[in-house]
This record gives structure tokens, C-alpha cells and sequence, in this order.
């Protein structure tokens, strides 16, 4: 279809497809405008019901005039295709902001009241949508809700051409009375609307994410958890809201959207500004006023310090260091920044470093009010900055009224590297460890050789050591083996000289995994995070291993974590996409990985764990697009040729799937949990069935013992499932999930 002109429509990308239309980007050439085109799709455009269900929805839409309904252009058909043209909605999906995190209250409430207001436009005219969930609201770039998609909509006025049809609409939304294939009035909508504002305050849906059977029994018979447990920041009076709105009985429910909406804009001005039930904070980049611009790694560092000293108090969320250097530079207000990353609170500042002198001046402001709550100048040389450092951390603890307990005082006071000049190096050396290229890591690792001259043996410098030559080994810059062996000493002296230090644990972790060792990755890397919990590095691969052992449910609650806590770095939203992926939740993990690639669209973690899902979801042009863009940038690199044979095999492509897998390429996913599995299902896909179960005994062997996720999640192991030697497998793999312990 791309290129291809339909009466007046030249089509010029996919936007997405689901059960009732495929919609494509399209120029209207007579306009001169861009609209988004929803095709019925070809199988079903010989089906009577279906079509007049397609042109139902365009009349319903067609019918409503409202700035947060999505307007209708016109309904047609050339080439035998019929179609509806729509504005082109430029933002992003109320399903992909969720991806990312609940919304704050504020924001939550906001497009909730929006969404109201646009359902009561529709229920005065006589039109039930039947389909309100998150994926169905857009939000544009200026944060204007709009209600897609009225493919289910009932006309009160017209024959119902949905009669015979016994449930419809989305599962997880449906009213008890939908569920039921009852009929069905306004109410309905409210239902699901509750629902949604449920999902955009949790970043859970109110019944999880079960199979339809038991989705449907939950919504007919469980109380979903109170919002504000998941939440306690949480008003009463929008728990109330919820709540009524999903009241089973719908004699009991909110009997109009006017009534609901009512009580939305009263929870808006009573509720808005009350305080968080926890602390939080974003410290921002402090700002570089030397005379010298290179003086900017200081600046970054000082930031970095601040907040490592804040995280150490534990009833304050303080937004990690990589999605508080976005704002760098940002012509963004402090409220917008504030909502971005859903604190209250806001830390800026700037340095003046001259020679041996520095001057820091901070100030704290509460993004509620934008009120300041304190400013001060700090000032003294090079070799008070770890004085200034504290003063700045106590004077924050102060501002907000907390209190540090001894071991949080203990924390922020002691510095693991406390001589002035080796400090600068190791500050300069974190920031080209952070650029992940052979050139920079060369540079990092002749500031912290510098640093360790100056100071000797020193734990927090071997552990750098240790994650220069892990990055060595990761960004194949160097021999695997011969970095990973150099990893693992400088790792094992650092741990040596302090046992709790997260990223020795860390490396160590990720060196067994990468070895092939998932008992020892998962004892580190859960060691590590249980001690650095809103580490995004440490998080990936405490995924990576939990996903080999089986141990998802282990893993969750710290992807939630440092979702919460790092919501701007893509690393954040792969380890969300990895975890969801072998959980078998196959649409949320594309959610998530597509969030991951939009922060960051050239990395390579970030690239992988958006085509991944994309197959599994048989997305396949997106795929080969993403795909065709990493290769014009990464031509041959392992993960790329891996992920491209497999899509190939996906698609029947056996000859072309095959010409893909070099030798070299076998040996690097062989001890590599994602390759193992991934590869298993390119030989079950190309008819191998024999080297598809010599690979899965090979991962059971090294310790990948996901049961449930190979036993019913992955849809392309089920050609195989019946074979006697699968089944016995996976007895073994699943009497070893069983009795996993550490």
C-alpha cells in the first residue's frame, strides 16, 4: 500500500492495524492536508456485518462535533477497499504514555476530565462508544485527549447492526453487563472509563492481564485493589470516583458522564495540590558558569554526587541521574519538569570553578507552588568540595522537614574517594564510560589509572576499572574472553575492599550471565540491585537473569521501582520489555519497547527490544523498517543478523533465514538466554526440529529454566510441545523452576 494513491489519498506509511481496520498516514492531495486513513481489512470485505459495523462507525463519529472526539472527513470506497478519512493525530497513544508509568494525579485528571467531556457530547447524541480504553484515546503533542475509533458504537436511533455479535469490545475494559453479552446503554462507557482512569493512575489494569476467560470471571466477580494501595498519593475523593464508576451494579453506578464529570472538576480544584505521601525530588543538571566550557564534566559530576547523597535517604524518591541529565540545557519550567518525571520537589544549580576555586549556588523549589524554599551560596576550593557536597544534601534533607537517621547521616557523610584531584579523574572517566565507544573507554581507563597513582588501591576506582573493560567486552571492542578476565579481577578487588559496592556485583552478575552461568547472574546481580535498586544497568541484567531462571515475579517489583525512578532512560523501559516479554504479555512488552526506542533510537538494547516484540505481535513491516535502519548503522553487528533470521523464518523464508547463521554468530548466542530461545524457535519455524531441542537441552543445561514462558508462552515452540522428547524436557526444566532457590 505505501505509494500507493486511493481516490484522492496518496498512502505513505502504516499506523497500525487491529480488529476492525488497518489505518495508514495518507496526503490528501486535493487539500493539501495529512489525514489517517482506516481501511476494513481484505479478509473481512465480503463480510455484510462487518462492513456495516465499519460505516456505522464512521456515522456515529461523523455525527459528533467535539474537540476531544477524533472529527470524520469522509467514508468511501475505490479499488474494492472501503474506507473512513480521519484528521492525523500527531502524539501518542493514552496505552504508550501508560507504558512509561502512571500519570501524575494532576495529568491523570486532565485527560480523564477531557475524555468525559467528549463521551457526554456522544451519549447526548444517542452514541455508545463500547470500546473506551486507553489505546483508544490519542493525545496530541499539546496534550489534547481525543477519542478514537467508534467501530463499536451503538446508534440508539438506527438498527443495531451488532445485534448478533455476543460480546464485544475489549476484554480487560467490558462491563459486567457486556461480559455477560448483555444489552447495553451509556453506563457502559463509565465502566470502562473507570477502568482506564484506574490504569492511568496505577499503570495497572484493575483485573491485570489474564487470559479472556478469567478476565471476564474477575470483572463479573473480583473487587479490583483499592488504587490508593497501589498509590497512596492518591486522593480519597478520586479513589471514590474510580470506584463508583466501576460499581458492578449498574443501578449503583454513575448514571451519566455529566454526574461523573461533576465530581471530576470538584477533585480538581479540592484535590490537586495536596502533598505527596512520599518525598521526591529531581536534582537538576547543575549549570556550568566557569570561564572554561570544559569544566562541564564537574558540573555533571557534582549533579551526580547530590543525588547518589539523597538516594542514600530512604523515604525520599530521588529521579536518577540519567533521566535528570535530559533536561540539561532544557528551556522546559520547572512545573513542566516537575510533571515530566511526576516530583514535586525541584534542586537546580550552577558552578564556578576557576583554578583551585569553586562557587555553587542551589535552590530548592516546590514545583506544586513554585514556591522557593530555600537558596544559598556555597563557596571554598577544590579541596572543600566534598564539604559543599554534604552541605548541599543536609540543607535539601532541611528544606523538606525530614530527619536522617544515623545510618543515612553515616551514608551521605562518607566518601569512598576523598582526595580532591583523583576525584576529578574519576569524574572525567565517568563521563566517557557513559559514551560507549573504544575511543572513550581508552580515555576513561587512563583517568582512573591516573586516579588509583594518585591515591593507591581504592574500591571505587576498581570498580571502574572493572566496568571499563565489561563495556570492552559488551561493545565487542575488545576480545571477549581477555576483557571479561580483566573485568572479573578489578571487580573482585573492589569487592574485596568493600562488599556492598552495587557495581562489583553488578559486573560479576553480568560476566556469569554472559558466560553462560544464569544461577550465579541472577545471586549477583540480585545482590546488587537489592542494594542499588534504581540502577538501570543493574536492573537490565537482574531482568535478564531472573527471566533465565524463571523468576519474573522476583524481578517486577524493581523494573516498578526504577521505572518510578529513571522514567526518562530507555534502558528503564527495555528491562520493562524484557521482563514483560517472558512473562508471555507479548502486546505490553511492545508498549514498553517502543517507549525505549523513541527515548533512544539508535542504541542497540533499545533497537532490539522494540523488534522483538514487533515479531512476536507479527508487526512485520515495522520490523524490516527498524531493522533496515539498524543495518544502514550497524552493518553485521551479532544482534542484528540474529533477529533478521529469525523474522525471516517467521515469514516462511527458510533459504534467506539460514544464509544468515555464520558460525561466529552461533557461538555468541549459544550461552545467551534471549539467543537460546530465540534461536530454538528460528529452527522450530524452518522445520529443525532436532536442532531446536539440542538448544533448548543446551540452555536447561546452563540453567535457563523458564517453564512457564516455553512450556505456554511462546507461540512458535507449539509445532513441538507434542513431541516426547519436549516432554520430557520439560519435565526436567520445570522440576528445576520448582526447586530454584538462593
Amino acid at each position: 500500500m505505501i505509494g500507493k494513491t486511493i481516490s484522492h489519498y496518496q498512502i505513505l506509511e502504516k499506523l497500525g492495524e487491529g480488529g476492525m481496520g488497518v489505518v495508514y498516514k495518507a496526503e490528501d492531495t486535493k487539500l493539501k492536508r495529512t489525514v489517517a486513513l482506516k481501511f476494513l481489512p481484505p479478509e473481512l470485505t465480503k463480510d455484510p456485518q462487518a462492513k456495516a459495523r465499519f460505516i456505522q462507525e464512521a456515522q456515529a463519529a461523523a455525527a459528533l462535533d467535539h474537540p476531544n472526539i477524533c472529527a470524520v472527513f469522509e467514508i468511501s470506497e475505490a479499488e474494492g477497499s472501503t474506507y473512513i478519512a480521519m484528521p492525523y493525530v500527531r502524539g501518542q497513544s493514552l496505552k504508550e504514555k501508560i507504558a512509561a508509568g502512571p500519570l501524575s494525579v494532576e495529568e491523570a485528571l486532565d485527560v480523564a476530565g477531557q475524555v468525559a467531556e467528549g463521551l457526554k457530547e456522544a451519549h447526548e447524541k444517542g452514541i455508545v462508544h463500547r470500546d473506551i480504553k486507553p489505546a483508544n484515546i490519542m493525545l496530541t503533542e499539546k496534550g489534547q485527549a481525543k477519542i478514537m475509533d467508534f467501530g463499536l458504537a451503538k446508534l440508539t436511533a438506527v438498527a443495531d447492526v451488532t445485534k448478533t455479535l455476543a460480546v464485544m469490545g475489549t476484554v480487560a475494559y467490558m462491563s459486567p453487563e457486556q461480559a455477560r453479552g448483555e444489552a447495553v446503554d451509556h453506563r457502559t462507557d463509565i465502566w470502562s472509563f473507570g477502568a482506564t482512569l484506574y490504569e492511568m493512575l496505577t499503570g495497572q489494569m484493575p483485573f491485570g492481564r489474564k487470559h479472556d476467560q478469567a478476565l471476564i470471571y474477575s470483572i463479573l466477580n473480583d473487587t479490583p485493589e483499592p488504587a490508593s494501595q497501589l498509590r497512596p498519593e492518591i486522593p480519597n475523593r478520586v479513589e471514590r470516583i474510580v470506584q463508583k464508576a466501576m460499581e458492578k451494579d449498574k443501578l449503583r453506578r454513575y448514571q451519566n458522564i455529566a454526574e461523573l464529570l461533576k465530581d471530576l472538576k470538584a477533585a480538581r480544584v479540592s484535590g490537586l495540590n495536596v502533598p505527596k505521601a512520599e518525598k521526591s525530588i529531581i536534582v537538576l543538571p547543575f549549570e556550568n558558569i566557569s570561564p572554561n566550557p570544559e569544566q562541564e564534566y564537574f558540573c555533571d559530576g557534582m549533579t551526580e554526587e547530590i543525588i547518589t547523597d539523597l538516594s542514600h535517604v530512604h523515604d525520599l524518591l530521588v529521579i536518577s541521574r540519567s533521566s535528570a541529565m535530559t533536561f540539561k540545557d532544557t528551556k522546559k519550567t520547572i512545573p513542566e519538569i516537575a510533571r515530566a518525571v511526576n516530583v514535586r520537589y525541584v534542586l537546580e544549580g550552577s558552578v564556578r570553578k576557576a583554578g583551585n576555586n569553586l562557587r555553587i549556588a542551589a535552590q530548592l523549589i516546590d514545583a506544586s507552588n513554585d514556591i522557593h524554599l530555600w537558596a544559598d551560596k556555597f563557596s571554598g576550593t577544590l579541596d572543600d568540595v566534598f564539604d559543599i557536597q554534604d552541605k548541599v544534601s543536609h540543607a535539601i534533607v532541611a528544606g523538606l522537614k525530614m530527619r536522617l537517621a544515623p545510618d543515612e547521616e553515616r551514608k551521605i557523610a562518607g566518601r569512598p574517594l576523598a582526595n580532591a584531584p583523583a576525584y576529578d579523574c574519576y569524574l572525567r572517566a565517568k563521563q566517557e564510560i557513559a559514551r560507549w565507544t573504544e575511543p572513550a573507554l581508552d580515555r576513561a581507563l587512563r583517568h582512573l589509572e591516573s586516579a588509583l597513582e594518585m591515591v593507591g588501591d581504592n574500591a571505587v576506582l576498581f570498580a571502574g576499572l572493572a566496568l571499563v573493560h565489561l563495556t570492552y567486552a559488551m561493545g565487542v571492542f575488545r576480545p571477549l574472553e581477555e576483557t571479561l578476565l580483566k573485568a572479573e579481577e578489578y571487580a573482585k578487588k573492589a569487592l574485596q575492599m568493600n562488599a556492598e559496592l552495587a557495581p562489583g556485583h553488578y559486573v560479576l552478575g553480568t560476566i556469569a550471565y554472559m558466560r553462560g552461568d544464569m544461577r550465579q547472574a541472577f545471586i549477583r546481580t540480585k545482590h546488587a540491585v537489592s542494594i542499588s535498586p534504581d540502577d538501570p544497568d543493574a536492573v537490565l541484567w537482574f531482568v535478564h537473569a531472573g527471566i533465565s531462571v524463571g523468576k519474573c515475579s522476583v524481578c517486577r517489583p524493581f523494573v516498578e521501582r526504577v521505572i518510578q525512578a529513571d522514567p526518562l532512560n530507555c534502558l528503564t523501559h527495555v528491562a520493562a520489555a524484557v521482563l514483560k516479554f517472558y512473562e508471555g504479555r507479548f502486546e505490553a512488552a511492545l508498549d514498553a519497547g517502543r517507549v525505549a526506542f523513541e527515548l533512544d533510537p539508535e542504541g542497540i538494547f533499545s533497537r532490539g527490544w522494540y523488534v522483538m516484540p514487533l515479531m512476536w505481535n507479527r508487526r512485520f513491516e515495522e520490523a524490516w523498517d527498524v531493522l533496515d535502519r539498524w543495518r544502514d548503522a550497524m552493518p553485521g553487528h551479532a544482534w542484528l543478523l540474529g533477529v533478521t533470521s529469525i523474522l525471516h523464518a517467521i515469514q516462511g523464508k527458510k533459504a534467506e533465514s539460514q544464509a544468515l547463521l555464520t558460525e561466529q554468530l552461533l557461538a555468541q548466542m549459544w550461552n545467551d538466554t534471549v539467543g537460546i530461545w530465540a534461536f530454538a524457535d528460528l529452527y522450530v519455524l524452518n522445520g529443525e526440529t532436532e536442532e531446536a531441542l539440542k538448544w533448548l537441552e543446551h540452555g536447561l543445561d546452563i540453567g535457563c529454566i523458564n517453564y512457564p514462558f516455553l512450556s505456554h508462552f511462546d507461540p512458535f515452540l507449539a509445532n513441538i510441545r507434542g513431541e516426547e522428547r519436549f516432554k520430557k524436557l520439560m519435565e526436567r526444566v520445570k522440576y528445576e523452576w520448582e526447586h530454584f532457590e538462593v
